[in-house]
């Protein structure tokens, strides 16, 4: 008996759309080459409109398959208006505030084809399970009862019940393996019912406040709506899958808060009471042990940014771009995070590019590294990013260890070039000192004394190496340093 021309019909329109959804989706952006970029096939075209000093400004560009379903597709009634969609260049409208929505007219985009044509496949599927279950009677239906499926996620109502503390949501998430954050329902419902305290910090996009959740403190970091690149960019940095990490500043949540004249954007992180390494150091000094616990926790945190992990649920290589004391913060345990990854570029190995974030921010002047300063830093290679990373590094363990007391002696806080460079100090003036001048930081003689400070020295000078081929990686500066004997310094 011949198959039916329906089913076969059937069956080449699902092989069409299969092969279509497996194509790159491209969509129209404004900040890239040609106007145009690329996503994978279950990602999304963004489209965005937000009100600033009351003038409509737009931005089009892709998003990743795991960032569709964020906080980046929801709009705020007024001043803000977003769209995610899943067709080529369906992004290329323009969006506006103030008008009437019109009535949505039904489009077959390549997914709602998809999902038209296997919906009523699977049915169908389900319907005749359905049929051998009734023929089988209850032995089926007590399989059915009993089936316990590891693998099945949590939902929102789950993980937002009233006795759960945040340590225990974001383990809930993390344990998975995804390790990317907690589910956007989630965040925004934290987002809205915490109470900000105090402002504790003020940066170049806004203000960081300590805030309250059901009696825990959290740091909430508010972009103004003008900044909505640099909040969009470090939300999606922080929510890359398997980034979770003891040294890394764990991502909470991230939301809008608008109430029709003004809007909010506000990254939700973990509140770490001592404050940045910078202003640490300038209140405290360090004994041996605590130097060597805080270097070896940063070496660690920025180890786990630059390690590529490989799997289905991987986490691709990402280099910091902005190291410095004042971008890592210390926990009460003498540990340290490394925080504020607007900055972040993101390395894809399967096709050798380059995310790099479409903002202003070049880093701090004080910390770039001699390539930069005189712009000979390779940008298509992703090896120059992470090398400029450890000359930063090497600095801010100068400052670290200028601040270890070793038998009463140790030196004031300082900046890396206090004494080379003015305090507020040109690109120009760290070009001639670092490039032309090839000065670094000196260190003090009495260092040997010590055999911590020795070794301390010895990382410094390699990872300021003026070719950036020889310095030494962030796992090597971290193994390094976790050999160092401290308790030979002690004893002495």
């Amino acid at each position: 008996m011949t198959r039916p021309r329906n089913h076969t019909f059937q069956a080449a329109l699902i092989f069409l759309s299969f092969a279509q959804l497996t194509t790159a989706l491209k969509c129209v952006c404004r900040l890239c080459e040609n106007d145009t970029c690329e996503t994978s096939a279950d990602g999304a075209c963004w489209n965005s409109v937000m009100l600033i000093d009351g003038k409509e400004e737009t931005d089009k560009s892709c998003l990743s398959a795991e960032k569709k379903n964020q906080v980046y597709c929801y709009s705020s009634r007024n001043v803000s208006k977003r769209n995610c969609c899943f067709t080529d260049f369906c992004n290329n409208e323009n969006l506006h505030l103030y008008q009437e929505r019109p009535s949505e007219v039904p489009g077959w985009g390549r997914l709602e084809l998809a999902a038209a044509i296997l919906v009523p496949s699977c049915l169908l599927c389900v319907g005749a399970m359905l049929g051998v279950c009734v023929l089988q009677g209850p032995r089926c239906a007590y399989r059915r009862a009993h089936k316990q499926d590891a693998e099945e996620a949590l939902d929102d109502h789950t993980l937002m019940t009233p006795d759960k503390c945040l340590k225990e949501l974001i383990y809930d998430m993390s344990s998975s393996g995804s390790g990317s954050g907690l589910p956007l329902l989630v965040q925004r419902t934290i987002a809205r019912t915490i109470v900000l305290q105090e402002t504790i910090g003020k940066g170049r996009f806004g203000e960081v406040w300590r805030g309250k959740w059901r009696g825990e403190d959290v740091a909430v970091k508010i972009f103004s709506s003008r900044d909505e690149r640099s909040w969009f960019r470090e939300a999606e940095i922080y929510q890359t899958i398997m980034l979770r990490h003891e040294n890394i500043l764990g991502f909470i949540a991230a939301d809008n808060k608008d109430n029709g004249s003004w809007t909010q954007l506000w990254l939700v992180s973990e509140y770490h009471e001592p404050g940045s390494l910078f202003d640490y150091l300038n209140r405290y000094t360090v004994s041996v042990q605590d130097m060597m616990l805080l270097a070896l926790s940063v070496a660690s945190g920025l180890a786990h940014l630059h390690m590529e992990i490989i799997g289905t649920q991987g986490k691709p290589a990402i280099a910091h771009r902005d190291i410095k004391s004042k971008n890592i913060l210390v926990k009460k345990n003498g540990t340290a995070v490394i925080a504020d990854l607007g900055l972040a570029v993101k390395h894809d190995s399967t096709t050798n590019t380059i995310d790099i974030p479409s903002n202003h921010r070049v880093g701090t002047k004080r910390y770039m590294a001699p390539e930069i300063l005189d712009d000979a830093i390779n940008m298509n290679s992703f090896e120059s990013f992470k090398r400029a990373d450890i000359y930063a590094l090497g600095l801010v363990f100068w400052e670290l260890s200028r601040r270890c007391s070793v038998r009463g002696i140790h030196e004031d806080f300082q900046l890396p070039y206090y004494d080379l460079v003015p305090s507020d100090p040109s690109v120009d003036d760290m070009r001639r000192v670092v490039c032309d001048q090839k000065q670094r930081p000196s260190i003090p003689n009495q260092w040997q004394s010590c055999e911590a400070l020795r070794v301390m020295g010895k990382v410094m000078r390699e990872c300021w190496y003026p070719s950036a081929a020889a310095r030494l990686t962030a796992l090597r500066v971290k193994k390094t340093v976790a050999q160092v004997n401290v308790m030979k310094d002690i004893k002495e």
